[in-house]
């Protein structure tokens, strides 16, 4: 099923595959492509994976399930955030076991440096806010929080019972995440099953909320997932090789992959499903910013475009 292609002096030039499922009330209300093909949910699972830390009775503000949930920038507001969890657990930025890095945006990484860094921490690392709350989580239950990253180690065992809780689906054997955490094979309909439970289930509603109150902080400003959760009623997150999930508060749940990893494919496809959706306006003020809106250039002079082109089938 297409996700997108791009398009130069009238030329399809590559086209982006992928698969689509949008989830209602009453189950799967439409979708494109493959959606029963398994993938590592990498990021988009961060939503999830807090609920399940939450499970422990950690109580953290909005801003804080924000950072918890999120694939920061590194900017001083989402690191200050960091090492508020952990003081408030009684740890400190050495208890994270995330790899030593620079923040993921340029500009963060450029202030860190003029503020004298010198080399990469984790600290740093775009998922330390998901580990800082897993660290808070088991200090609040008495856990060992050495060993937090092992598939065997019971935070671990809570984060795979709620995936496949929400997917509705068996949860096989983990991968490794880039940040080392275990990562769980889900579809794309599971995808869409888990984040329509976000926007509706009440258990839930912390996390929606805190993410779509401040999206700055789970994603960065001018990301795909921060734009639709500014512009809509809603809650999103992208994982790394081009997947997302849409959390509509009281409305749908979408999930989005690209199978050739590409994130131009995935946003046309998250703009064309919007649109299928009739949110027309909002769609469209979402792709300011995407990779999706930039010109196809041809000796520096714009020469072709991305368009959206999502086939769905309703059920």
């Amino acid at each position: 099923m297409l996700l997108g292609q791009v398009v130069r002096n009238g030329v399809i030039e590559a086209e982006h595959h992928g698969a689509v499922a949008i989830w209602g009330s009453q189950g799967l209300v439409s979708s494109g492509g493959d959606i029963d093909r398994p993938f590592f949910a990498r990021s988009a699972a961060k939503p999830f994976q807090l609920v399940a830390a939450l499970r422990s009775g950690l109580t953290l503000t909005d801003q804080e399930l924000a950072i918890g949930a999120s694939s920061h920038g590194g900017f001083p507001a989402h690191l200050a955030y960091v090492r508020q969890i952990l003081a408030n657990a009684g740890l400190d930025e050495g208890a994270l076991q995330t790899p030593p890095d620079w923040p993921l945006h340029p500009g963060a990484r450029d202030l860190v440096v003029r503020g004298g860094a010198t080399h990469p921490q984790p600290l740093y690392h775009n998922c330390s806010g998901k580990h800082a709350v897993w660290l808070a989580a088991c200090v609040a239950r008495g856990w060992d929080t050495e060993a937090y990253l092992s598939p065997e180690h019971p935070l671990q065992q809570e984060i795979r019972a709620v995936m496949g809780e929400v997917t509705g689906s068996e949860i096989g054997s983990p991968g490794v995440d880039g940040c080392g955490a275990p990562v769980w094979r889900i579809s794309v309909a599971g995808l869409a099953r888990a984040f329509y439970g976000l926007g509706n289930d009440p258990e839930f509603s912390t996390v929606w909320t805190a993410m779509h109150r401040y999206p700055a902080l789970t994603s960065d400003n001018g990301k795909i997932d921060q734009q639709v959760a500014t512009v809509l009623n809603a809650a999103a997150k992208v994982g790394a090789e081009a997947c997302m999930g849409v959390a509509l508060a009281g409305s749908y749940g979408i999930g989005v992959k690209s199978w050739d990893g590409s994130m131009r494919g995935l946003e046309a496809g998250m703009v064309g499903t919007l649109d299928a959706l009739g949110m027309t306006i909002a769609s469209h003020q979402v792709a300011i910013g995407a990779s999706m809106d930039e010109a196809v250039l041809g000796g520096g002079i714009p020469q072709g475009e991305v368009e959206p082109r999502v086939l769905l089938r309703n059920h």
